[in-house]
């Protein structure tokens, strides 16, 4: 997600090919506590900045600079005092950072992880990495040639869950499995499409954003969906189809459908940002013994197998900014590499490429007047169904919802 008033000014400063490094590149930082710069701390920015503030608790890292058009005040800062500029590189020159969380508008991402790798600055990238195939390549291609270290922040890609489900899964605990579903049911009004230039925009100026419920608010569906069939790699998709549509007055799509081949089988995602009762959204692997349901925000899983009752767990969850300090200090472990979320943005592409969303007839929404949104009559049920037999909405029988609009190879 993104800050509704971050637009970093990354062209300012030290560009990404003569920018000097904070370490040198492929040796990672020594010594805690690490100096980190937050680039775009307000909206979903203010998660990071106090997720920021309980590593420091710990004394894993610092935060020594914040990096927004508005500087924040001292209440948002908490009284803690730390150097602010709207210019990234000359930000993270005088702070010394060693890591640089990224939580700005889609389509800066990649000239701002270029701006931070340059000068050796490690890296927590929230998703979607980038708003197309290309520019995410020069990103993760330009990071790794920097010797940067990159972490995308899919935070669901850190529950411990998503191994116990892969090895119950390799261990034969659900027979052979057939597909994977994933279902996303939210709520969002019709100021959400106001908060910022960007949103619910395929383009803004002539520059790709693709701001859809399956690529950004509802991302982790795809994503963690991809990570359960083992399939995360750009090269494991095969094919892709989609289904976009709109309810609200908006260029992107806020009720769609994707069902993406890969070597595993048949992946298939429903979402809406249009529901009538907003659920938690989940991913569903289906097997030819059973079934399991990972409730993804929650960390928790149901199995359901031939012969056993049903068994719920609810695991632990690694944060991916912790997950990146261990790593550049001890050696840990990458949980969310680039490469690994090379599926993810071949469905970005897909969608990117695909035709603009159809506008559903004004029959099949209304308006909610004293919630301000808008809601498409029976979508809950679609969207399950979706993840529950692996079918688009079209062959569903919705009535609004056309044949694949695009088929990707």
């Amino acid at each position: 997600m993104i800050p509704a008033s971050h637009q970093s000014r990354a062209g300012h400063g030290a560009g990404p090919r003569n920018a000097p490094a904070g370490h040198p590149a492929n040796t990672p930082p020594t010594g805690l506590p690490l100096p980190v710069v937050l680039a775009g701390a307000r909206g979903h920015g203010a998660w990071h900045l106090t997720n920021i503030r309980r590593l420091q608790d710990k004394g894993l890292v610092r935060l020594v600079g914040v990096c927004e058009l508005t500087p924040l005040t001292a209440q948002e800062l908490g009284g803690q005092h730390v150097e602010q500029s709207a210019d990234f590189g000359a930000l993270l020159d005088s702070t010394g950072a060693a890591v640089a969380v990224i939580c700005t508008p889609i389509p800066t991402h990649t000239d701002l992880a270029l701006i931070a790798a340059c000068r050796g600055v490690h890296l927590l990238l929230e998703k979607p990495p980038a708003p197309s195939y290309a520019e995410f390549r020069r990103m993760a291609d330009g990071v790794a040639a920097a010797g940067a270290v990159c972490q995308i922040g899919f935070q669901s890609l850190g529950s411990h869950a998503v191994r116990a489900i892969r090895k119950l899964i390799a261990e034969g605990g659900l027979g052979r499995v057939t597909g994977i579903g994933g279902a996303g049911a939210w709520a969002r009004d019709e100021a959400y499409y106001r908060r910022a230039p960007w949103a619910g925009k395929r383009r803004l100026n002539g520059v790709d954003v693709v701001d859809g419920v399956l690529t950004n608010p509802l991302a982790h569906v795809v994503a963690t969906a991809l990570a359960l069939d083992g399939s995360t790699r750009a090269e494991d998709v095969t094919d892709i189809r989609t289904e976009l549509l709109r309810a609200n007055d908006i260029e992107s799509d806020d009720t769609s459908c994707v069902r993406i081949t890969t070597a595993g089988g048949p992946v298939t995602v429903a979402a809406t940002l249009c529901a009538e009762q907003p659920g938690e959204p989940y991913v569903l692997v289906h097997g030819t013994g059973g079934r399991i349901t990972f409730w993804y925000k929650q960390d928790r899983v149901l199995v359901q197998r031939t012969g056993h009752g049903p068994e719920e767990t609810e695991y632990g969850r690694t944060d991916l900014l912790e997950n990146l300090v261990g790593h550049l200090t001890d050696g840990a472990e990458l949980l969310v590499a680039p490469e690994s979320t090379g599926a993810f943005m071949k469905v970005v592409e897909a969608i990117r490429q695909a035709p603009d969303p159809i506008a559903l007839p004004p029959d099949a929404w209304e308006r909610l007047p004293g919630e301000n949104r808008r809601v498409v009559p029976g979508i809950d049920g679609f969207v399950a169904a979706a993840a529950d037999t692996l079918a688009l909405y079209s062959e569903l029988g919705a009535s609004w919802a056309l044949p694949n609009e695009v088929s990707t190879g």
